[in-house]
């Protein structure tokens, strides 16, 4: 039992003797003789409970109670006092009290509310938890039906289940986090929390105090005791996004930490004990980090247990649709957006489209057509100039496009099928008429892909 209780009342006798009850429940016990101090520690100690008394020096109990609860609603509040009314006791309840105890104080009493309040703050914080890990399930499902997805959601299914340390590689902006709350939401750790840190957006001389924590006066600027990130994740995943950006002082710190599970906060002395999954990210290239001297190979092979690569948009187009209606609907549904529609032929762009800023660029691009085309149909030559113009064609291609703006088909049907017929062709010779190849890289199934190649009359 971890909880620790502040205790605020002026008698003395009464803070001795709740110290005595509750510790011998197993509950760690601070206490104060007034409300200005009692806030002090409240905000340094981080209790889990407070028993407070309504009648105090200086600032009285309700004005305490409502400065509590501004800073940290979700803290429960016990008041006592020798001499309450029923109006005080409403009063307090109405303020946010969890309940309230008259003096002389029942030893009996006082054990049974403070397990009923630490329940029922912990159901809080379960139940609130419950709700954002659906959200997370459904907001953080990788999308994509292609092989390379398939693939990767395969290798996630068999990790998630264990305490394996996973390495995500990948470009920017393809979904490494995603991939890393996906392995959490299905590890037997998912009902603790994740808890995500960007190695990159932490400047060198704090990054130590925001992964270990540190103690009051620590350092200019420490006033309160704080839990570091590994402390948070405690029992859960400690997810270490753009690791190769950290400097080898602190891979050394962290390899050392992850190694042994245990840890010192800045300032302090006693050592904590931790149990941690951890899931690291990055988009560089560590094996040459490494053998430039700017990554450590022993923290390398630390953490890449299992490594798992995450595919650029590129390789996966057959998803761009299917990333592309999610996000529509997103935009619908959050922002109340009137809907808009693709056409075929600024389908097509889109899906020939290189997508170097990936997912995130692709989102970036869905928020832009809503804003300027919301409730129509968006051609392709709505589309802005950068993705009209980047769609890949060789010299054949390029003459057959002069050609085609000579005499355009009559009809869509027909310059639907010249695309695609010109679109297959181009896409099988990069393949080197690997027709399994091509059906990966352009993402339909094989006995799809077949089809339309017979239909088309297009051999290997």
């Amino acid at each position: 039992m971890n909880e620790t209780i502040l205790i605020i009342d002026d008698e003395e006798d009464i803070r001795f003797s709740l110290r005595g009850i509750l510790e011998d429940e197993g509950y760690q016990v601070v206490d104060a003789e007034d409300g200005e101090v009692g806030l002090q520690v409240f905000g340094e100690a981080e209790p889990s409970l407070v028993f407070l008394d309504i009648w105090l020096p200086g600032k009285d109990g309700l004005t305490v109670l409502e400065t509590m609860q501004a800073q940290a609603g979700d803290v429960p509040v016990v008041m006592i006092s020798g001499h309450g009314t029923i109006e005080t006791a409403v009063d307090a309840i109405k303020k946010g009290a969890f309940d309230f105890i008259e003096k002389p104080l029942s030893l009996e009493k006082v054990v049974v509310t403070a397990k009923k309040a630490l329940e029922f703050r912990n159901l809080k914080e379960e139940n609130r938890d419950l709700r954002s890990r659906i959200r997370e399930r459904h907001v953080h499902e990788i999308t994509g039906s292609s092989q390379p997805v398939l693939q990767l959601k395969e290798m996630i299914a068999q990790v998630a289940p264990t305490d394996a340390w996973v390495l995500i590689t990948g470009e920017n902006g393809t979904g490494k986090e995603i991939v890393a709350r996906s392995i959490h939401a299905r590890s037997p750790r998912a009902s603790s929390a994740l808890v995500a840190v960007n190695c990159a957006a932490i400047p060198e001389e704090l990054i130590e105090s925001e992964l270990f924590g540190h103690e009051k006066g620590s350092f200019t600027g420490a006033d309160k005791s704080k839990k570091g990130k590994f402390e948070l994740a405690d029992k859960g995943t400690l997810f270490l996004d753009e690791i190769g950006d950290m400097s080898l002082k602190t891979q050394a710190k962290i390899l050392r930490i992850l190694q042994e599970q245990c840890f010192e906060r800045v300032g302090g002395s006693k050592t904590i004990r931790v149990d941690v999954r951890v899931v690291a990210a990055t988009n560089k290239d560590l094996a040459a980090e490494i053998k430039e001297g700017r990554f450590r190979e022993d923290l390398y092979y630390r953490l890449r247990v299992f490594p798992l690569e995450v595919p650029p948009l590129r390789q996966r187009q057959g998803d761009i649709v299917l990333i592309l209606n999610e996000f529509m609907e997103a935009m619908v549904r959050e922002h109340g957006f009137r809907p808009i529609q693709f056409a075929d032929d600024a389908l097509a762009v889109l899906q020939g489209y290189s997508w170097p800023g990936n997912v995130r660029e692709l989102k970036n691009f869905v928020e832009r057509i809503f804003i300027l085309y919301q409730g129509q149909v968006v051609n392709a030559s709505m589309l802005p100039g950068e993705y009209r113009q980047s769609v890949p064609s060789t010299s054949a291609g390029k003459a057959q496009d002069a050609s085609a703006k000579a005499s355009l088909p009559g009809d869509f049907k027909t310059a639907r099928n010249e695309f695609e017929i010109r679109y297959l062709k181009q896409k099988l010779a990069e393949c080197n008429g690997n027709i399994s190849r091509l059906a990966e890289t352009i993402g339909l199934e094989r006995s799809y892909l077949y089809r339309k190649l017979k239909a088309y009359n297009i051999t290997p």
